[in-house]
Formats: structure tokens, C-alpha cells, sequence
């Protein structure tokens, strides 16, 4: 292997470390992301549930 086909490997192997730190993130993100949603639906579900039955609905 020559040293010009040495650098390009290293400069790939930087490169792709530097990538995968950023997808990394980017999923600590998503998960973040995630957790919110899934806290605003179990809230706004719980919301929908306290609203008084519906009087058309045939439940007294």
C-alpha cells in the first residue's frame, strides 16, 4: 500500500467517524423529540378524557 493510498484511508476514516458522531447526535435528538410527542399526546389524551361525555352520545 503506498503512502498516498494510506492518507486517503485515513482522511476517509476521519471523515467517517466525524459522520457518525453527527447521525449519533441527530438520533439523541430524534429520541428527544420523540419523548416530547409522546408526552403532548398522552396530555392532550388526557384532556380529551376529563372533557364532560357528549350529551348526543346516549350516556347519562
Amino acid at each position: 500500500m503506498s503512502d498516498e493510498e494510506t492518507q486517503g484511508l485515513r482522511r476517509e476514516n476521519d471523515y467517517l467517524k466525524r459522520r457518525n458522531a453527527q447521525l449519533q447526535d441527530d438520533v439523541t435528538s430524534l429520541g428527544g423529540q420523540v419523548l416530547r410527542m409522546q408526552q403532548e399526546l398522552e396530555r392532550v389524551s388526557g384532556r380529551r378524557a376529563m372533557i364532560s361525555p357528549d350529551p348526543l352520545s346516549g350516556g347519562q
